[in-house]
């Protein structure tokens, strides 16, 4: 069932006189329990799309339709209090708070998205989701004792510990080697699966491209191609 609607968004920007069309009319639909990925040149709008998408930043027109609300019609209140429940965010570097451990940097973003969980539920719940990322053991340690990728694992796990909607990740995998960045994608695609998210991420690697479900070729701001349900690696 498709949970999140991208409805003719457009985005332009001034430069000078100059009108610059970053996006050009975007229309998709993503599904729940579904990892679409957006791939393309630099330039051709991809992390624009899914900063407009994550509510980073508006669209010049176009609706993007979530629980059936149009986002960009929202005040900046109401997207936060949607950005900081209902989504989830992964970038290319994990932007850990150095002096928090890895259980109090999950522990601090539930107080961000005001979870009704009480304290000790809070320790469970961010004992389980360390366990769903294979990180429960180093939930004491700090991030500059953590490799590249067990850094990137506890931003997984951050992003999804107050049981978001929707995933949106920017390049991922771009500061990892090619291991780390396989076991990065298989985590996400896992997660998404088994925990019914909707994920959107954006890659240049179009070797991580066959974990997606589905995959969307943008170029110039447009869409060229759409590919539903590739074979996804095991």
């Amino acid at each position: 069932m498709s949970i999140f609607t991208v409805d003719n968004v457009r985005k332009a920007f001034r430069n000078g006189e100059v009108t610059e069309e970053i996006l050009k009319g975007i229309n998709l639909s993503l599904r729940e329990g579904e990892l679409t990925a957006l791939v393309g040149a630099s330039g051709s709008g991809k992390s624009t799309l899914l900063t407009i998408a994550a509510g980073l930043q508006p669209a010049s027109d176009g609706k993007i339709i979530f629980e059936g609300e149009n986002i960009n019609a929202m005040n900046q209140e109401q997207i936060r209090k949607i950005r900081a429940s209902k989504f989830g965010f992964v970038f290319q570097f994990a932007h850990l708070v150095p002096f928090l451990t890895v259980e109090e940097q999950l522990l601090l973003m539930l107080d961000v998205s005001e979870s009704k969980l009480k304290k000790q539920e809070q320790k469970i719940e961010v004992n389980r989701i360390l366990q769903l990322v294979g990180m429960d053991h180093r939930k004491k340690a700090y991030p500059p004792s953590l490799s590249g990728g067990e850094k990137q694992r506890v931003a997984i796990a951050r992003a999804i510990i107050h049981q978001p909607k929707v995933l949106f990740a920017d390049e991922p995998t771009a500061s990892l080697d090619s291991k780390r960045s396989k076991d990065v994608m298989s985590l996400i695609r896992d997660l998404t699966r088994n925990l019914n998210i909707t994920t959107l991420i954006v890659t240049h690697d179009e070797q991580m491209l066959s974990y997606a479900d589905h995959i969307i070729k943008m170029s110039d701001g447009l869409i060229l191609d759409s590919m539903p349900k590739l074979e996804s690696k095991a």
